[in-house]
């Protein structure tokens, strides 16, 4: 092949991105180190893993916010993940940073979500001796589970972002997985409303005034808010940021999810139920650990039994971890 598309691509970005834009030529590289793609570079050779993944595919049968939700039009943490990718690539393509960077993280940050959203979290985290944090287990991944034990052997930029896509941890070490962490907020509270609204656990005319008034009335207006306010504050610099006002008032919309919806009995009264199932099945592969898929076994002869069955679990779909729940404890004529 004469013409190197690969190559071109690199030189591509020397010249057009920003001079704080993550170039792929100055990578930390992988992990295990590869012959390079002759066509794509190595952060847009990531998003393909990603997306090629079994762990991707299951997303589509992972909670967002409602548990087994009946009506199609609900995200799913799948649905969920292509807004944040495709949010993230406006921002990344309008502050000259790197897309196919900005995408593989925005691709890959919630492959590690347990089934039932963060009610999984928490169950795992009831039953182990530390504490299961999703951004943390979809490293684990890209980096133990996927490809039958061997991985993805993605970048350090790509598995850094995803490690730092949430709040209370370290920052991204790259400007492309600071707009990652931003796109996931603006995404999920925003997508939060419409669905809570199509619920019936929100009135439209609820949702508090002060907030729309900065923001924007509709879920559109909203995101074009927020993702204006961070082109003008951070085009040209060394930061993502939105002006201070646009930024409390997305805050405060933020709390105010939180209190009408996230821990509102209606949305949320079938979590415990969700939680115990996933305690259940724990207790059930604690006592009978050669149940267990084979890659599980090489986790727990390597890291231990408490490792492996959060693996095991974490990994599973809503709609597995029910169905292998009625399997072991419900009688066949009962179902």
């Amino acid at each position: 092949m004469e013409f190197e598309p690969r190559k071109y691509a690199e030189e591509q970005e020397k010249q057009m991105l920003s001079p704080y834009a993550t170039l792929v030529v100055n990578s930390k590289g992988r992990q295990r180190e590869e012959e390079p793609c002759p066509i794509r570079t190595d952060f847009a050779r990531d998003r393909d893993r990603i997306i090629h993944s079994s762990s991707f595919r299951r997303l589509k049968h992972k909670t967002q916010v409602f548990l087994a939700p009946l009506g199609d039009h609900y995200r799913t943490r799948l649905t969920h993940t292509l807004e944040v990718a495709q949010i993230s690539r406006t921002l990344a393509r309008a502050l000259r940073l790197n897309e196919d960077l900005t995408e593989a993280i925005a691709m890959g940050h919630d492959l590690g979500h347990t089934p039932f959203g963060h009610s999984g979290e928490k169950a795992l985290s009831s039953v182990a001796s530390f504490e299961f944090k999703h951004a943390a287990q979809s490293v684990r991944v890209i980096d133990r589970l996927e490809r039958e034990g061997k991985g993805l052997n993605l970048t350090y930029e790509v598995r850094n972002g995803i490690a730092t896509h949430s709040d209370g941890g370290a920052d991204a070490a790259t400007l492309e997985g600071k707009i990652v962490e931003y796109s996931d907020k603006i995404a999920y509270i925003n997508h939060d409303i419409e669905d809570a609204i199509r619920a019936g656990i929100l009135g439209p005319d609820e949702l508090p005034y002060d907030c729309l008034y900065i923001l924007g009335r509709t879920k559109s207006e909203r995101i074009t808010t927020l993702i204006e306010s961070i082109i003008e504050n951070s085009f040209g610099k060394n930061e993502i940021r939105m002006s201070n006002e646009v930024w409390k008032a997305h805050r405060s919309l933020r709390d105010f999810m939180f209190q009408s919806v996230y821990r509102n009995p209606l949305a949320k009264g079938e979590e415990g139920k969700a939680q115990e199932l996933l305690v259940q099945l724990y207790r059930h592969f604690e006592k009978h650990p050669n149940e267990l898929p084979p890659l599980y076994h090489t986790v727990m002869e390597q890291e231990g039994k408490e490792r492996a069955l959060c693996d095991y679990l974490a990994g599973m779909t809503d709609i597995y971890a029910i169905s292998l729940y009625n399997d072991l404890f419900v009688p066949k004529m009962f179902r």
